[in-house]
Parts: structure tokens; C-alpha cells; sequence
């Protein structure tokens, strides 16, 4: 068993919840002291451009939480690339950046990176950025191996694999087995290629075991509307403890 945690809470759901009035609970913050007191490695948030869930606020109050309380512990960023995004890097300094290949208005992030000319050139630009804000960059990848190769070659660090597909084959054995098969090529491609492999989206303590098994080298699964769903029902402290479990790590 691990001691060491790899489950980074996406605090997303949680904003979206508190938008709906104009209050401060549910607390952003609070609740990802609670995670992190349970012994989540890290948080994770993607604020959008129209801040309908988290905002730029929240983002440097996470980043203060952390410093202050939990030095030992990290924040993601998620966001598309863009000079607003950036510049909001450069000031918060998170642990980590994934940027995603999002439209402004998508719900969620639901596709990885195609590495075409432009997105090419734009990548370059903004992992040059991060790095020089000390920033460990991270690429959303669809389960496709060879993409893993194209994201070392413009100097990535890590890659997060899309494991969408896969969470939506809850209902599916058979289909979700391939879409397992898929995950650990692409996971072993990213590693053989000398990337930090993470995991995300539509992941639950029922679906995890099967993936952890078979790419056991994953470093952090970021996990936010099944951890959600989950904790309404178990309280965030107890879903940490319950996914650290499905991860086979206490």
C-alpha cells in the first residue's frame, strides 16, 4: 500500500453550487481543506473565462490555502491557453498547469489535444510560459498512444489521459474493457516516452481498481464530479478515504 496520495479533488461542482446564490457557501476553500486534511494530494480547478463556476478570486485564495496550510501539498490549474489564462498562471503560480483544448462554452472538457500546425505553435508558446513561472506543464490527451510521443516533443512534462469514454461504459463491461485497453497503451506510451502520467474524468471508486492495476505508475487521478456525487452521500473526508482506497494506497 501506498502512503503517498495521487488523488487531486476537482472543486468545480462545488462553486457551481455556491454560484446559485449569492453567498459564500458552500465554502470553495473550506471544502478543499477538508480534502486535504483527509489526505487528498492535491486540488484541482479550471476556471473558464465567464467564471460560472470557479473564479479568478477562488484561485488565488487556493493558492494562499495551500501555501499556508498545506505547503506539502498542490494546485492544478485546467484552462485553454489563452493570454488571460496564462497571465492568471504567472500570478497564482500553481504547482501544475493541464491545458485543455476547450471552447469557452463547452460544459466540460470532453477531448483531448490533435497537435495540428496551430495548436502546435500555440502549445510551444504556452509551455515556454509556464516553465518560466517555474510551472510543471500537463496535456489533455484523448487514449491514443502515439499522441504521447507528439506532447514530449514540444516539451511537456505530463500528460492526463481522458478517461471519459471509459467512465461512461459504467453500464458496458465489455466496452469498457476496451476502452481500458486504450488508457493503459496510451498511459504506457506516455511513460516510455519519459512523461508523468495522470488520469481524469468520469472516474469512481468503482471503475479505479481495474485502471490502477494496470498502469499502477499512474502519478494523480484529478477526479471531481464522481468525488462530488460521492460525497454527497459519504462527506468529502470520507470520499477521500474511500478513492484512496479504490487506489489502493491505505
Amino acid at each position: 500500500m501506498m502512503s503517498a496520495s495521487r488523488l487531486s479533488v476537482n472543486v468545480n461542482a462545488v462553486a457551481v453550487l455556491r454560484n446559485r446564490r449569492d453567498l459564500p457557501w458552500p465554502s470553495v476553500t473550506g471544502l478543499a481543506a477538508i480534502a486535504l486534511e483527509a489526505g487528498a494530494k492535491g486540488i484541482t480547478v479550471h476556471p473558464r473565462p465567464d467564471e460560472r463556476h470557479i473564479r479568478k478570486s477562488d484561485v488565488f485564495e487556493l493558492a494562499e490555502l495551500i501555501e499556508d496550510r498545506f505547503p506539502h501539498k498542490e494546485l492544478c490549474l485546467e484552462g485553454y491557453p489563452s493570454p488571460d489564462f496564462l497571465d492568471l498562471v504567472e500570478k497564482a503560480r500553481p504547482d501544475q498547469v493541464l491545458f485543455v483544448p476547450d471552447d469557452p462554452h463547452q460544459q466540460t472538457s470532453d477531448h483531448g489535444w490533435r497537435f495540428d500546425p496551430a495548436s502546435k505553435a500555440l502549445l510551444k508558446e504556452a509551455i515556454t510560459a509556464a516553465r518560466e513561472a517555474a510551472v510543471t506543464v500537463s496535456l489533455f490527451l484523448d487514449p491514443e498512444p502515439a499522441l504521447a510521443a507528439e506532447a514530449a516533443a514540444i516539451g511537456a512534462e505530463r500528460i492526463e489521459i481522458y478517461t471519459g469514454p471509459y467512465g461512461g461504459c459504467h453500464d458496458n463491461p465489455e466496452a469498457a474493457g476496451r476502452e481500458l485497453d486504450r488508457i493503459v497503451a496510451t498511459a504506457e506510451a506516455a511513460r516510455d516516452a519519459g512523461l508523468g502520467v495522470n488520469a481524469g474524468h468520469d472516474l469512481t471508486v468503482a471503475n479505479i481498481p481495474a485502471l490502477i492495476r494496470r498502469a499502477p505508475f499512474i502519478r494523480e487521478m484529478s477526479i471531481g464530479h464522481g468525488f462530488t456525487a460521492d460525497a454527497l452521500i459519504h462527506g468529502f473526508a470520507e470520499s477521500v478515504r474511500r478513492f484512496r482506497r479504490a487506489m489502493g494506497e491505505i
